[in-house]
């Protein structure tokens, strides 16, 4: 810059400060400033910066961390361009406060002296017209030269500064260069606007690059990035949980030596979620997986895999499906030797791993005690998946048990089938009826209980299940083995543990005590105060119970709903004993076939052919019910209506 203009922008500030002549000929930025300096009360002979304490100066350090790491590259650049023109370059917060500066320690070591350094508010209202605090106020570029300056002291100095502003145009900071007044240069200006532009959209880049870094990271399902080559750029921490490595293990690695070639060959795989096996460290690990390819004009530059662990699909599949456990045994009420010796050794099986077998009557409570087993385990917080053996279609039972692979067979699911076993992994697998299994599952259950890894259906790859199993039956599994009905291999194989609960008429003191637990519930249901008569527990005492627990509560809810008053009386008993047992009364020279076929067409026609109310009065499954209605020929449909 010339001497007469510098002698000009002299004459000016004197006018100003010493006469209060306001310039008709001087840059509105600069006068609007210097009459905010005049308000201010900002000495035009003073002009030092002010130092913060060490704790502001770390707190704004701190707080501004994002801004220095995107800053201090780009200011590295440009102070390497710029090296040996004595300037300084410096970098401050939105308030004016220093937070770094760099150039040549001659420079440096002028600046100092008027406190231009680290740890120095330059703010208009602390040292006057100034590049750095006028372009805050006014938040736009800004090049101050000599007289420019409201203090005295920085007329041998240009300044030029540019804001900084964050992606919503807040402003956050400013880049400066600062140097001696006779190198002033116009275009000075714009290589700090280009820089603090840049830094900018640096931080504007960085700010993106976060966002989308934790949302990849805070995405339940594993993520991994592939590359145009089919290398593994990223995997986010739920990826390297579910595969069991650490932080930079698959960089650069094909995805195909991993998931196979075959998931990538086909364009169907990318359109839907596939389950497909991961293959790291020897060990085959099942996940769902859905594959988003990534196209740019029409050319594959990567892909996004996304999966999830099998079992984590199965636990979200099993608290849909309610396979969950929910009685403990504190639930199983009981004042009986027996029952309390069982539910003693229950506990105790409970705690380890080897297979239940539980032996009882229909209706004796054994599912309660499979629940309270596996409430009472180590894996109490994992699936409880229960399956009736006898209701399974003899031709599906297979399937049901172990699953299937899609296309296994005719009349598959497309998608292919989880089977219960799968399911119950990391939990508890309960088989009721387990005495109706064909021979031929029975030998396959067998082989999956030697070391519980299964194979599905139509499957090649088989999987290691870690699956605690309770079975149950009302048969004597022992005389069934005799019989020849039931594998003796199988049999010493689920008889790791043997519960046996007693039938409800080996244990009078309980019946009381079930009938009152049952009008209890039903009362706090229905709001009422309905109570048995004397006459009523006498009658339940005195009853055969061929049904248990399932007959006593069925009698009590029913009872109940037919007595009009709060008392259940002994004409409410009676009608139950009507309803139940007087149509039942056989000759004694009946065969034990006829007498079951009589009772079933007695029941059914009571109920007018409705067969799963005849189930809960006979207190069987409404699947052998069926089994037996088809073994007597019997037809529901002639007793109804």
């Amino acid at each position: 810059m010339n001497e007469i203009l510098m002698e000009k922008f002299e004459n000016a500030w004197l006018n100003f400060v010493q006469n209060n002549v306001e310039p008709s000929d001087i840059n509105p930025i600069i006068l609007r400033s210097w009459r905010r300096c005049r308000d201010h009360g900002v000495d035009p002979y003073g002009g030092d910066g002010t130092k913060v304490s060490d704790e502001v100066l770390n707190a704004a350090l701190r707080k501004n961390r994002e801004l220095l790491e995107i800053a201090k590259p780009i200011m590295d650049n440009l102070n390497s361009i710029v090296l040996g023109t004595e300037f300084v370059l410096v970098l401050t917060d939105s308030s004016g406060l220093i937070l770094h500066i760099i150039g040549e320690e001659g420079i440096k070591l002028e600046a100092e002296k008027l406190r231009f350094s680290t740890g120095s508010l330059w703010s208009e209202e602390y040292v006057g017209t100034n590049a750095i605090g006028t372009c805050i106020a006014e938040d736009k570029p800004i090049q101050t030269i000599g007289a420019e300056h409201y203090c005295k002291s920085h007329h041998t100095w240009t300044c030029s500064a540019a804001p900084i502003h964050d992606s919503e145009g807040k402003l956050i900071g400013v880049l400066d260069m600062s140097g001696y007044s006779n190198g002033a240069h116009k275009h000075t200006l714009g290589i700090v606007v280009s820089a603090a532009y840049s830094i900018q959209n640096q931080l504007s880049l960085w700010r993106s690059y976060a966002l989308i870094d934790t949302t990849i990271e805070s995405i339940w399902d594993g993520v991994m990035i592939i590359d145009g080559d089919y290398n593994i750029t990223r995997v986010n921490k739920t990826g390297e949980k579910i595969l069991g490595i650490s932080r930079g293990d698959l960089d650069s690695k094909d995805i195909r030596t991993i998931l196979g070639d075959k998931i990538f060959l086909s364009p169907d795989h990318y359109r839907r979620r596939l389950d497909w096996n991961f293959y790291i460290k020897g060990k085959s690990i099942p996940c769902n997986i859905r594959i988003a390819p990534m196209n740019i004009h029409d050319s594959f530059t990567g892909m996004i895999v996304m999966f999830r662990e099998m079992k984590e699909l199965h636990k979200t599949a099993n608290v849909v499906a309610g396979n969950k456990a929910t009685y403990t045994f504190d639930s199983i009420l009981t004042k009986n030797p027996i029952m309390k010796s069982s539910i003693k050794e229950a506990y105790k099986f409970a705690k380890t791993r080897g297979c239940v077998l539980i032996e009882g009557e229909s209706g004796t409570g054994k599912e309660l005690f499979a629940h309270a087993i596996h409430n009472s385990s180590n894996r109490n917080d994992g699936p409880f998946v229960a399956i009736n053996c006898a209701s399974l279609p003899r031709d599906l039972v297979e399937s049901e048990l172990f699953g299937y692979e899609r296309g296994a067979f005719t009349g598959a699911v497309k998608e292919g089938k989880i089977g219960k076993f799968e399911l119950a992994n990391g939990g508890t697998l309960f088989m009721d009826e387990i005495g109706e299994l064909p021979l031929d599952v029975q030998a396959k259950l067998l082989r999956v209980l030697d070391d519980y890894t299964i194979t599905r259906i139509g499957g090649k790859i088989p999987m290691k299940l870690d699956v605690r199993v309770i079975v149950a039956t009302n048969r004597n599994l022992f005389e069934e083995v005799r019989n020849r009905n039931f594998r003796e291999d199988l049999y010493y194989r689920l008889n790791v543990f043997k519960v046996n609960i007693p039938p409800l008429r080996d244990r009078i003191e309980d019946i009381e005590l079930l009938a009152e637990y049952f009008l209890k519930r039903l009362n706090m249901v229905s709001g009422t105060r309905k109570y048995f008569s004397l006459e009523f527990i006498n009658g339940l005492m005195e009853h055969n119970w061929k049904g248990n627990v399932r007959e006593l509560q069925n009698i009590v809810e029913r009872a109940f709903h037919l007595t009009e008053g709060d008392l259940i009386n002994e004409t409410a008993e009676k009608k139950q004993a009507d309803i139940y047992y007087s149509d039942f009364i056989i000759s004694n020279d009946m065969t034990i076939r006829n007498h079951e076929k009589t009772a079933i067409e007695k029941v059914l026609e009571h109920t007018g052919g409705q067969v799963i109310e005849a189930s809960s009065i006979l207190g069987v499954s409404k699947s052998a019910l069926y089994r037996k209605i088809k073994e007597y020929s019997i037809e529901p449909r002639k007793y109804r209506s």
